[in-house]
């Protein structure tokens, strides 16, 4: 099978529990997104927020698979406060809901292919209408809805097949964590595309979801807009990742356990 370069560049990382943060700004991730997309390197993106790190603490391939990427971009705000407790660095927030939009229009202007995996054929069928309308030219080269279960060897190789033929270099991958951060991984030098894992900025390019104002979102808060939104669903997760996010924290804080971080230039 043919493999394909990650043509990437080591960044140092600002270790937040489980993972390591790229220390980057939004318009350096964007700029170089586009840079890999444009070369067909084989490369993945993730947007950790507290629940991610906390399921990388519990679940080590999940850790190697984010680690792994090119780009670990701090999504949510808890992290933002860590770095800048840890580290005293002042990160800017890399949000996928925020990431997704950007591309996108700049994809249609420089006519980069895109592809969408995951979610409901439905729900991928509004994303590509909606795309039409908000970003007009934009080359949608496919829309791959897998079914909700494990594939085949031989499933997820016609797959892989479908991806390089469609011509695709960016590939949003909505398959929520951590399944989208380990498909990515093992699609890395399969796919000759930047894989992105954009978990729930599906639903909110759809209109289906509503997203936190700017005011919640700069407190951290977000979550709490979510939960009122959705408190049968999310009730549990919150309590219990929330919690265990502040201790895993707490025991790096404590235990000295991090280095500073050397920033670019």
């Amino acid at each position: 099978m043919k493999q394909y370069s990650s043509q990437a560049t080591t960044l140092p990382r600002a270790r937040v529990v489980s993972l390591g943060i790229t220390p980057a700004t939004f318009s350096e991730v964007q700029a170089s997104i586009i840079e890999a997309a444009h070369a067909g390197a084989s490369q993945t993106v993730c947007f950790p927020n507290a629940h991610m790190i906390v399921e990388a603490q519990q679940n080590p391939e999940l850790a190697r698979a984010v680690n792994d990427s090119e780009w670990v971009l701090a999504d949510g705000v808890p992290l933002l406060w860590a770095i800048k407790h840890l580290y005293g660095h002042k990160q800017e927030r890399v949000a996928g809901m925020d990431m997704m939009p950007a591309l996108l229009e700049q994809a249609a202007t420089e006519q980069i292919p895109v592809l969408f995996y995951g979610s409901t054929i439905e729900r991928l069928k509004e994303a590509e209408a909606v795309c039409q309308k908000r970003f007009p030219g934009l080359n949608i080269a496919g829309l791959i809805s897998p079914p909700f279960r494990p594939l085949t060897p031989d499933e997820e190789a016609a797959e892989v097949q479908q991806i390089v033929e469609s011509g695709a270099r960016l590939v949003f991958v909505a398959l929520g964590c951590p399944k989208q951060e380990l498909w990515m991984g093992r699609m890395k030098g399969r796919i000759p595309a930047v894989m992105l894992g954009i978990g729930g900025a599906l639903p909110i390019l759809t209109g289906e979801h509503r997203r936190a104002p700017a005011w919640i979102r700069s407190m951290g808060l977000e979550w709490v807009f979510r939960l009122a939104l959705e408190p049968r669903r999310l009730f549990r997760r919150y309590a219990t990742t929330n919690a265990l996010y502040v201790w895993h924290l707490g025991k790096q804080v404590i235990g000295k356990s991090h280095q500073p971080v050397r920033l670019p230039g």
